[in-house]
């Protein structure tokens, strides 16, 4: 089957990028709204792209009415925002709060995530998030109508007690059980894992 891009539609380009390119890692994203509502949402168009600086990237979509996302409006008013990870703990909260709400609405209070104080950041964290990236607003790329990718560097580092060797920074593997959306309302566990012999530069 051979498809150029050029013939698909928006939509059907979802679709694809979607149900081929997974799984994916969730950036749950809190904000803090201008009227003082804790906001959180969960955006799987997102990674890490650099270490030097710290950097994530998370691409925002419109709402289904057109208008900016509560999440996107929040971070560029502010020029910051807070990265939670999503493990399987929080997997269920992370669904919930990806429901379109009213602004006055928090998510917090939906998910029944609990809203916890950041070092550098004025928003909210996830209490119960396994990790929480501080992150800075480092840019900004407009693409077309629908879309804003924003690179955030990360500031400042939480995770849960026993996640991370305080000397070697080595992740504790039994203890980290993050979740990857696949597509539609399907998510995957990472319990299966597997090693391969040798490791690449920088590995």
């Amino acid at each position: 089957m051979e498809m150029p891009t050029s013939s698909l539609s928006a939509s059907e380009r979802y679709k694809l990028l979607v149900g081929l390119v997974f799984p994916r890692p969730i950036a749950l994203v809190s904000t803090r709204s201008e009227n003082g509502v804790a906001n959180c949402a969960p955006y799987s168009f997102f990674n890490a792209i650099c270490e030097d600086p710290m950097l994530v990237i998370v691409s925002f979509s419109r709402r289904s009415d057109g208008k900016m996302k509560h999440s996107l409006a929040n971070l560029l008013r502010t020029g910051g925002f807070v990265v939670n990870l999503v493990d399987e703990g929080i997997a269920n909260g992370m669904h919930i709060s990806s429901k379109e709400v009213d602004e006055d609405v928090s998510e917090f209070s939906e998910a029944g995530f609990t809203e916890a104080s950041c070092r550098v950041i004025d928003h909210p964290r996830i209490a119960e998030a396994p990790v929480s990236f501080e992150c800075r607003l480092f840019k900004q790329v407009e693409v077309g109508r629908e879309r804003d990718l924003i690179v955030g560097e990360v500031v400042h580092v939480h995770t849960r007690d026993g996640l991370i060797d305080p000397r070697t920074k080595r992740i504790a593997d039994e203890h980290y059980r993050p979740v990857g959306r696949l597509y539609a309302h399907r998510y995957c566990t990472t319990r299966q894992r597997f090693e391969l012999p040798g490791l690449l530069p920088g590995e």
